[in-house]
């Protein structure tokens, strides 16, 4: 059984903004220590000052999750300021809107760095200290398009997709061996995070989440949710849920749904000229935010979420009661 959140440390890659900075907030307001890396300094100071202010104790450290050696320092000095390691999340994140004929084997190696690689750096540095510490949890943050790509963002479907197929791996592999460390992935919905702003655009316009779109508090609570009650996966919002269930039932219907009127690229464009400005090399020096510039259409909650993901018996019994539904109405065709 995990520790509650008050009595926990928890390491959280992507702090700076977004659903890391969401997160980390709502940590330190629930009483947990907190160790924070993310490469824009300014914005994890003045993130460090938030959590002072509400009273939280908070480690920030700078740093780039696609190097080694920085994610496992992380990692030793979290021990040596806290003691110990309760939960890990893997968060940060990067993406460039642009074709895959556009995209530079640079710019992919980028996404790939930071999206996967982060992410098994993040594992590789947490699996000794939550040993050590007799357990824990790791929540790797992947999205729904680790379920299904969508176009002009290719390298960032990829990079999901590879976080989803290592975070069943090791799941099944700390089952297998009797660890009690347990691995959850977060599948997110759209978010209203400042991603949009910060991505790489060579559509010549800023790029726009896909509708609907829900505010990070969404994810941020869900990974709460994971931290103390881990299950294998969380999908955070709706209508990632469903785009999971049509592409499982039938993949060319969303094929179909995407290249209708090119709808699969044209909900991802905005009418906002690109600044041409980007994070995906280098951080951009922000006061950082946890929301980005989405919020009159965002929903502050997923009623899906709360009543089926966060409560597993729940969702199985909508599941098989979904199913013995199914069956009747074909039985009844059949009549």
């Amino acid at each position: 059984m995990a520790r509650p959140i008050n009595e926990q440390v928890v390491v959280i890659t992507g702090a700076s903004s977004g659903i890391g900075r969401e997160t980390a907030l709502e940590l330190a307001t629930r009483g947990a220590r907190i160790g924070a890396i993310a490469r824009g300094e300014a914005a994890l100071e003045t993130l460090a000052a938030e959590v002072d202010r509400i009273g939280g104790e908070m480690l920030a450290i700078p740093g780039d999750v696609a190097d080694w050696p920085t994610v496992e320092r992380v990692a030793a000095a979290v021990v040596d300021r806290f003691g110990r390691i309760d939960t890990w999340v893997n968060n940060a994140a990067v993406s460039v809107y642009a074709t895959i004929d556009e995209l530079t084997v640079e710019e992919i190696a980028r996404v790939t760095a930071v999206n996967y690689l982060g992410v098994v750096h993040g594992v590789k540095a947490a699996l000794p200290h939550l040993r050590a510490a007799g357990g824990g949890t790791i929540i790797n943050v992947g999205s729904a398009l680790s379920e299904r790509a969508v176009p002009i963002q290719g390298a960032y479907s990829a990079a999901k997709h590879a976080v989803k197929g290592f975070t069943e791996a090791l799941r099944i592999e700390m089952e297998r061996e009797g660890d009690a460390i347990r691995v959850v992935l977060i599948e997110p919905s759209s978010m209203n995070t400042p991603l949009f702003d910060h991505a790489r655009s060579k559509m010549n316009v800023r790029p726009v989440p896909i509708p609907p779109i829900y505010e990070p508090r969404v994810t941020a609570q869900a990974i709460l949710h994971a931290a103390e009650e881990p299950v294998p996966i969380i999908v955070a919002g709706g209508a990632g849920k469903l785009l999971t269930i049509v592409e499982r039932v039938n993949p060319r219907l969303v094929d179909w749904w995407q290249l209708r009127n090119d709808s699969g690229a044209k909900d991802q464009r905005s009418d906002r000229p690109d600044a041409g400005q980007d994070n995906l090399f280098e951080p951009i020096e922000t006061s950082g935010s946890a929301t980005g510039r989405f919020g009159r259409t965002a929903k502050g909650s997923s009623v899906y979420t709360d009543l089926f993901e966060l409560h597993p018996a729940r969702k199985t019994a909508a599941v098989a009661a979904a199913l013995v539904g199914g069956l009747l109405a074909v039985r009844r065709i059949g009549r």
